[in-house]
């Protein structure tokens, strides 16, 4: 039987999610490798014990996780019965719809139909009454977006989520979706969007600080750039790395001698900070209080000790954030 820990909010930071009264950890586990029906359920249960026991509160999920989709909320469904019965006020789960799920013209983009079925589907594979964050996985150009969001109001006025979210949306668009939303009454606290050292693209499409001007949260998912932000790469690419064992998220041909030679000066600064190029990553997107959360990735219990290791140091020089854009290919 298991027993969380006594001290499992010691040492973990929590941060509002915008303006809301919503806090989550500054690290939150993402299950979006490792937990699909190609996982082991026992390492899977280790890793949600882990991360539980060491402050993380928050699991991120999507309807079509996997692989097979769907088989994330399902083997996260049998963890929370089995494991975390007794702990549900103390979590905040959250899941997605807005990628293809199903056959047919009903299942995928932002209809009305296409949310509010999926939903529904995931909260049987889940086996909960609800969701503490519902989001919007995709921007959807052809369904208008007074729909989308009046999807997420309906989904919250029936008790089926208590907030929502944006996902993978840029700042225009946001702006809007938020005014149809604030008109709704709907509580939107949180935009989820890929951003690393790597990835700069919420800086350039206005989501990052049209969100802090609206006052919302942000929380970042491949914040390792699928590991090249690791020492993985250090001295080229590993056989058994996700490039050669996957490949469906990084390829081969994106690993230059240029971008070995930017991974290795980008370690050599985290070296003189006194942490790991992982540990460093996931801190210069805490750095200046804009994310909320970072989502990490893990396929064993020591890496998520590993990354909680960088809420330690999320405080940067001016040089050295100068050195990282440098070497930010």
């Amino acid at each position: 039987m298991y027993k969380a820990s006594d001290t499992r909010y010691d040492n973990m930071l929590y941060n509002h999610c915008g303006n809301s009264g919503l806090k989550l950890p500054a690290v939150s586990l993402g299950l979006w490798h490792n937990f699909g029906d190609t996982g082991n359920f026992e390492n899977m249960e280790a890793m949600c014990q882990t991360a539980f026991d060491n402050g993380i509160t928050h699991f991120d999920l999507a309807n079509n996780y996997g692989p097979a989709p769907g088989s994330a909320e399902i083997n996260f469904g049998k963890i929370l019965k089995d494991t975390f019965f007794s702990h549900r006020d103390e979590l905040i789960i959250s899941t997605k719809a807005g990628y293809g799920m199903w056959p047919g013209p009903y299942g995928d983009w932002g209809s009305r139909k296409y949310l509010i079925s999926s939903l529904d589907q995931s909260l049987k594979r889940l086996q909960l009454d609800y969701v503490d964050i519902f989001y919007h996985h995709r921007m959807d150009p052809d369904t208008p977006l007074e729909e989308t969001m009046g999807a997420l109001a309906q989904i919250v006025n029936s008790g089926k989520a208590l907030y929502v979210g944006l996902s993978n949306y840029d700042g225009p668009t946001l702006k809007k979706a938020t005014a149809i939303l604030d008109e709704l009454k709907v509580p939107f606290i949180i935009n989820q969007n890929r951003y690393s050292i790597f990835d700069r693209t919420i800086e350039k499409n206005g989501l990052k600080e049209t969100a802090k001007e609206l006052k919302k949260g942000i929380i970042c998912f491949s914040p390792l750039a699928q590991g090249l932000l690791t020492d993985r790469y250090l001295d080229g690419i590993p056989e058994d790395s996700r490039i050669r064992t996957d490949g469906r998220f990084l390829k081969e041909g994106q690993i230059t001698e240029e971008k070995l030679a930017s991974i290795r000066g980008l370690n050599e600064i985290a070296k003189k900070r006194g942490q790991t190029l992982a540990e460093m990553a996931l801190a210069w997107i805490l750095k200046d209080g804009y994310v909320t959360s970072v989502l990490i990735g893990a396929s064993k219990p020591s890496q998520i000790l590993d990354n909680i290791k960088s809420i330690g140091n999320i405080s940067f020089t001016e040089e050295e954030l100068k050195a990282i854009d440098a070497l930010a290919l």
